[in-house]
């Protein structure tokens, strides 16, 4: 297992799974008084829950987690056992005798590998907050459980991938992380370097997605893929300084994943702030860009073979 560990001020994650049927969940929860936030969704196939009041003319200014999920929309149930577990600890608005945590989320879908048949609960999603801590699993974990790339020419010649984590900080004390779970339909590359993508026939390299799309492919796996993830952050922004990090952080899937936002995905990021830092949007931005890039390479290295699937890492050993 190949852990990683938050060092952004009061936010933790944590992941529950089923390693058998290959599908998983990843919590991120805010500090406790909540964060403001804000999401850009791109692609054409998303599956996400309370994205709309995430708006900056939408009354809610702060939420208390966000939840990735396989599953695809099935995974949707397990930010109800997550708002659930919040709740009944004491977080959210308080509305008379209860607590109303405010929970937002996307799924990918995992559908392929594993076990069609399972997907993401209520009961994994109460697991996953249980887990939450600064130190938590990444690659074949959470999210990234049954995550897979380079599905251009079927799910039979993927690649397997994963979640990963990526952090900066400035000396100022501004901390910028993202957690992203990779279920691409296109390949990940770095500059020249196609690191997991399409499998040949004899499964021994890869082939290109860039020259594929290029020469016209045409395959029909809409909303079978997916890239989703979270950048949280002490900065202190409003919501609509948050939705536009959002949009700047999606540059740095541009730059590690083609083809990307297509009809075949749902990509979808999330931002997270506490608020305890000052700090320009676009310096926010800008490291949200460059450790989003990190978190997807740190997917597919610390991805393990799973479902038939190779990794990275077996096909050409540790980065």
């Amino acid at each position: 297992m190949i852990q990683r560990t938050i060092h952004v001020p009061e936010f933790r994650i944590g992941t529950a799974e089923d390693r058998k049927g290959l599908t998983g969940v990843t919590v991120i929860l805010a500090p406790e008084d909540g964060a403001v936030a804000g999401v850009d969704v791109r692609g054409c196939a998303p599956g996400t829950r309370e994205t709309d009041l995430l708006r900056p003319e939408k009354t809610v200014e702060k939420i208390h987690a966000v939840v990735l999920s396989g599953g695809s929309a099935f995974g949707l149930e397990a930010s109800c056992g997550v708002m659930r577990k919040l709740g009944a600890s004491g977080i959210g608005f308080p509305v008379g005798p209860v607590h109303v945590p405010i929970v937002c989320g996307a799924v990918l879908f995992d559908l392929m590998i594993g076990d069609s048949s399972a997907f993401p609960d209520r009961e994994m999603g109460e697991l996953a907050v249980g887990r939450a801590d600064t130190v938590f699993p990444v690659g074949c974990y959470g999210a990234g459980t049954g995550a897979t790339v380079g599905k251009l020419l079927g799910a039979d010649r993927c690649m397997k991938s994963g979640a990963g984590y990526a952090e900066l900080k400035l000396p100022t004390g501004l901390y910028v992380g993202a957690y992203i779970a990779v279920n691409a339909c296109g390949e990940v590359y770095n500059n020249d370097e196609i690191l997991a993508g399409v499998l040949s026939e004899d499964r021994k390299s890869i082939v290109s997605s860039d020259a594929l799309m290029l020469q016209g492919v045409e395959r029909n796996l809409q909303g079978a893929n997916t890239t989703i993830g979270c950048i949280v952050t002490n900065a202190e922004l409003t919501k609509a300084n948050c939705n536009a990090v959002a949009g700047m952080a999606h540059d740095g899937l541009a730059r590690a994943i083609r083809p990307v936002h297509t009809t075949m995905d749902g990509d979808t990021l999330f931002v997270m702030a506490s608020g305890r830092v000052k700090a320009a949007v676009d310096t926010v931005g800008y490291m949200a860009e460059v450790a989003v890039r990190q978190a997807v390479y740190d997917a597919v290295h610390s991805a393990e073979s799973m479902g038939g699937a190779p990794s990275f890492r077996e096909l050409w050993g540790t980065c």
